[in-house]
């Protein structure tokens, strides 16, 4: 076989040999991965408390008979709308109105009596100023005449009272708002100032979220708004929303009313009070709801999105941060609370850190990585506060 033969047959194997070292020189240029990072800039943000609360009415009142006697006609649809005033039960008024018409007799007997013991005064009047009667006989006839006109007033309450009496048996709403069920029905008999009511009229637009909040907690909110670390709110700019049962959020924003001045012995618990529109009865007595409640701002607030925090294997929060070489490195921190997707820093991050958002995958801590900004971080929604994605505030 010739010299020529012989490296001919070789080429295809030696070919072969030189196949992993190029691999091997190629895998050395392997580019870095790319992650998408932000950056921290700590910025103003608002302090929510997130308490739980009951709805409550405005206004409500029991709807009782001011007379006795029977139901004759019930006037109004249950659930409906009413206005104070409203009439809402008839109470038959047959012998109101006799004792009404008994009342204006006696009223102008009474009259008749004053008439006469007016006239009689002034005859005796005139005899004692000719001497032709005795004082004696003058001031008798003033004290009848006083009598009988302290008997027409006496009639004329009367009158006034039977009237009252002859209108209550019309049973009006005493509030404008919802009626309730009806607790009665025609035929029924009902007592005056039974403790039992026809039905309930409630005021539900606007209405009150009653919710509470420890002690301790209200102390620790003072001494940061008098330390500085919290910014108080302008007087009347304290926002309130409300969080439904499923988890949404009400539309209309309510007002903050009041902190009551003592606490729960028996939970430690403070009441506020906060009001809301509710034109379209979305809101009921007794429904359960979380109340946000802002109470400050954190000046320098640092957030970050809710991905970026990962979990180490003994529960604590961690992020990686990407060094100023690019390196990738495990950062401890501690979170104050998360909300609408922003995790509030308490501890570990500063200002002008990159934290990584995505790929994860990519790399390990140690690794070398190419930060790219994180498409939906665009300034400051991952990082700063938004009128209506505001975090919770500091437990």
């Amino acid at each position: 076989m010739s010299v020529a033969l012989l490296i001919a047959g070789l080429s295809p194997l030696l070919g072969g040999c030189n196949e992993p070292v190029i691999t091997a020189e190629a895998a050395t240029h392997t580019p870095a991965p790319e992650v998408s990072v932000v950056t921290v800039v700590p910025k103003p943000h608002a302090v929510v408390r997130e308490l739980p609360g009951r709805i409550a009415p405005t206004r409500v009142a029991d709807v009782r008979p001011r007379v006795s006697g029977i139901i004759t006609e019930r006037m109004f649809k249950q659930g409906s709308e009413v206005k104070a005033g409203d009439p809402l039960y008839q109470i038959d008024p047959k012998p109101f109105e006799v004792e009404l018409q008994a009342a204006e007799a006696a009223l102008a007997k009474a009259d008749a009596v004053f008439e006469q013991a007016s006239h009689q005064e002034k005859r005796i009047a005139q005899l004692t100023a000719q001497h032709a009667t005795s004082q004696v006989q003058n001031e008798k006839a003033i004290a009848d005449m006083r009598q009988a006109e302290a008997e027409v007033a006496g009639r004329k309450a009367d009158v006034a009272r039977a009237r009252l009496h002859l209108d209550y048996t019309t049973i009006r709403a005493p509030i404008a708002g919802v009626v309730g069920a009806a607790h009665a029905s025609e035929g029924a008999l009902v007592v005056q100032n039974d403790t039992s009511n026809l039905a309930t009229v409630q005021q539900l637009d606007t209405i009150y979220a009653d919710f509470t909040q420890s002690a301790n907690e209200l102390n620790e909110l003072r001494r940061a708004l008098e330390s500085g670390e919290l910014e108080r709110l302008a007087p009347g700019a304290a926002k309130v929303r409300l969080v439904l049962d499923d988890g949404t959020i009400y539309p209309l924003p309510g007002k903050f009313l009041f902190s009551e001045a003592r606490v729960d012995a028996s939970t430690g618990q403070v009441t506020l009070r906060g009001e809301f529109p509710n034109p379209n009865r979305e809101l009921l007595p007794g429904m359960y709801v979380r109340v946000l409640l802002e109470q400050g701002v954190d000046s320098d607030a640092i957030t970050v999105p809710q991905q970026a925090v990962q979990r180490d294997s003994s529960g604590g929060s961690e992020v990686f941060v990407v060094k100023d070489d690019n390196r990738v490195t495990i950062r401890p921190i501690r979170t104050a609370s998360t909300r609408d997707g922003v995790s509030l820093v308490s501890q570990g991050l500063k200002s002008g850190d990159r934290v990584v958002v995505e790929g994860f995958q990519k790399f390990v801590a140690g690794d070398t990585v190419r930060p790219v900004m994180w498409a939906e971080a665009d300034a400051s929604e991952a990082t700063g506060a938004l009128p209506d994605k505001t975090v919770a505030a500091r437990q």
